[in-house]
């Protein structure tokens, strides 16, 4: 059904991150046309090769220029997504979500698009204690005081801003709250738990958690990602949000651990607990997101790829 989206032209922040790329990619193979908003064009260059259908335009999403564009849709997908640096920085974690959020939707409405979609992230929800089912109508237990909830605080704002675009100037707006996200593409010095655990297998290290592992959530393939934005862009309700992610992932992170040196190590490695204080990692609370996905699955989307494969897929790159 996505090539429905062949010809038309796309706005893309965020464009060389993990699922921007990816996003990109599917978009030109279904012949549509990027402008990718990138902040290093020769990384883009790398990326995507000397494709006539992908240009730039160099800038800090902060300072893109707000003017009428020639485009169809925008997908917002530019956010500062270091753990430390919601710790470190998070004034400027903020200013970036909200600016950049900001200027976009301007340019949405300035140049009439057919739709706009924000990128935002389960952690809206704050730290659930329980395995209770969240939908896209639960509340949060945020605490608003505390730096760390500079990521999750702005993308709460950020949505807000989006439903006020489309309630105030009609800007065609959608949601897609992500579950954390991974595949190929994700750089070998990625410092998230998942990607710890894939070089623990290639270099037959054991596993060393510094917390119990208790944090429970779901997980998604990069690729079954797309397919929710895209959905969600074709299909899905102006002024709305959706869910994204695969249920049959949710596990805790010591789960997924024993998971990683069992099933996919073809190496004698363990996993071994030496708790730590990790504050200075600007990790989340332990928590349990147990995502609800019927709301996007109505739409005709469903997740493809199971855990287990996403590891497979996630070595086998990060060796190459």
């Amino acid at each position: 059904m996505f090539h429905e989206f062949s010809n038309k032209c796309f706005l893309i922040t965020g464009a060389t991150g993990l699922i921007g790329q990816s996003l990109s990619k599917s978009l030109l193979s279904y012949g549509g046309k990027i402008i990718a908003v990138v902040r290093d064009q020769e990384k883009a260059k790398r990326i995507f090769g000397e494709d006539g259908n992908i240009s730039y335009i160099v800038s800090d999403v902060t300072e893109l220029e707000i003017k009428r564009y020639d485009v169809d849709y925008i997908i917002h997908a530019a956010a500062c997504t270091s753990s430390r640096e919601f710790i470190n920085n998070p004034v400027g974690v903020i200013n970036v979500a909200i600016e950049g959020t900001r200027r976009t939707l301007e340019i949405a409405k300035m140049s009439g698009v057919k739709g706009y979609l924000y990128l935002s992230s389960m952690e809206v929800y704050g730290t659930p204690v329980n395995d209770e089912i969240i939908d896209e109508m639960h509340s949060t237990n945020l605490n608003t005081m505390s730096p760390r909830s500079a990521y999750p605080e702005s993308k709460r704002t950020c949505e807000c801003l989006c439903a006020s675009y489309f309630s105030q100037f009609n800007v065609p707006v959608k949601v897609v709250r992500l579950t954390q996200t991974f595949g190929p593409g994700v750089l070998y010095n990625d410092g998230r738990v998942f990607a710890e655990f894939a070089r623990c297998v290639i270099e037959s290290r054991n596993i060393i958690l510094h917390t119990k592992g208790d944090t429970k959530r779901s997980y998604l393939y990069t690729e079954d990602a797309v397919g929710a934005i895209l959905t969600v862009l074709l299909k899905g309700k102006n002024g709305e949000a959706y869910n994204a992610a695969n249920e049959e992932t949710y596990c805790s992170i010591y789960e997924m651990a024993e998971m990683v040196a069992s099933e996919i190590a073809d190496n004698d490695i363990k996993v071994i607990v030496e708790e730590k204080d990790i504050t200075s990692f600007g990790y989340a609370p332990t928590l349990h997101m147990n995502l609800d996905t019927e709301k996007i699955k109505n739409l005709g989307w469903e997740a493809k790829v199971g855990l287990k494969e996403m590891y497979e897929r996630l070595i086998e790159d990060m060796k190459s």
